[in-house]
């Protein structure tokens, strides 16, 4: 909704939720802008590249990809299997590096992109039983660091955002300690809200951020700034 409200004509993908995406798209439609909802199993690197190429297919350009898709499971470290550790990292991190490829073979042949990676701040603020998620998101903001090298010859720019707790319907009843804990820690005593992030994706996709790249953009509410100790 963001990208929408900024003027991008916007690719949604979803793998099995088709109908909330049709329901975003109607929604974009609504406002006046334009958007097209397109399904891949982003844990199949072949799928990646359908989806890339799908989408710089529908409008002949791509300006800007967000690597948003993950999961987020918990289990403790003794019992987990490397099947286990896999089916977050194919997701969290092998979708990511495979999405990306596939953009920057299409930026490139353009005028250069923008490319953002949602990590989080697990991904040096580790938790217990999110061990695999938390080497996920610390493998996301790396990446992002290391195409940003690699890729900034071609004009593309690659970054990453590392969200702190977002809210959503039915979180405070669902997790209430944490959410209390949330409250206490954050400076700005507030969770953050869906939007919080998208701002901070536009920004980092728009010509205000043309000379920021492999960076790790972290939106709080500035409760990384809190002491450990």
């Amino acid at each position: 909704m963001r990208f929408a409200e900024a003027g991008a004509a916007v690719v949604v993908h979803y793998r099995t939720g088709a109908e909330a995406a049709r329901a975003l798209v109607g929604r974009i439609e609504d406002g006046g802008g334009s958007a097209l909802a397109l399904a891949a199993d982003l844990a199949v690197e072949e799928e990646c590249h359908r989806l890339v190429a799908e989408a710089a297919g529908w409008r002949g350009r791509l300006t800007a990809l967000v690597n948003n898709a993950g999961v987020q499971p918990t289990q403790e470290l003794a019992g987990m299997s490397l099947t286990d550790w896999r089916a977050v990292a194919d997701l969290n991190v092998h979708s990511v590096f495979a999405c990306t490829q596939a953009a920057v073979a299409v930026m490139r042949e353009g005028s250069g992109g923008s490319v953002t990676h949602i990590a989080s701040i697990e991904a040096d603020r580790p938790a217990p039983q999110h061990a695999h998620y938390c080497a996920s998101k610390a493998s996301v903001v790396m990446h992002a660091r290391a195409a940003a090298l690699e890729y900034g010859r071609y004009g593309i720019r690659v970054n990453s955002v590392s969200p702190g707790l977002i809210d959503r319907p039915g979180l405070a009843e669902d997790w209430p300690d944490g959410v209390r804990r949330w409250h206490a820690a954050a400076p700005t005593g507030r969770l953050g809200r869906p939007e919080d992030v998208g701002d901070a994706c536009v920004f980092l996709a728009s010509p205000m951020a043309s000379w920021i790249t492999g960076q790790n953009l972290v939106v709080d509410g500035g409760v990384s700034a809190r002491p450990t100790w």
